[in-house]
């Protein structure tokens, strides 16, 4: 009976050392804090982007930017892109020969280089007059300007 007792209380301790070796409130595992990118868009009206680490949050503020831009409302103005994390990322701006126009964005590059790359391929459709990145953000969401590809 005593090795029993004493074996129950080697037991616990070994498995209470790990949590009593924690100082308390400190994190022993931090996840990095990655963001995803949001997008709504009126068609021909107006657009929104928002990064965020949620999905509902990033959606909503593109939306809310969509509406604000636009005079429109939130029927108007779709959420069409929830990319997590995001990567390298493009706006790309294209017209259709028969006049319509639209932004697409592609996401979740792994550098810039495909992501140019890919910018290229997008805007060798045929049937388009006019395609470039009109803007660029790097992983950390940071805009990147000036890249043009037509």
């Amino acid at each position: 009976m005593l090795r029993h007792a004493l074996f129950l209380c080697s037991a616990f301790a070994a498995l209470a050392m790990p949590v009593l070796a924690q100082e308390e409130g400190v994190d022993t595992f931090v996840m990095p804090a990655f963001k995803g990118i949001a997008v709504a868009q009126a068609a021909e009206a107006g657009l929104g982007v928002c990064f965020s680490p949620e999905a509902a949050d990033g959606i909503a503020c593109a939306q809310q930017e969509c509406m604000t831009q636009s005079g429109l409302g939130l029927e108007d103005c779709a959420a069409n892109l929830w990319c997590y994390p995001h990567g390298w990322v493009a706006d790309i701006f294209m017209q259709h020969s028969e006049g319509p126009h639209w932004h697409k964005f592609v996401c979740d590059q792994q550098d810039r280089e495909t992501l140019e790359a890919l910018i290229a391929f997008e805007c060798e459709k045929d049937y388009l007059i006019e395609c470039s990145a009109v803007r660029m953000w790097d992983p950390e969401g940071a805009e990147v300007l000036g890249i043009v590809t037509e």
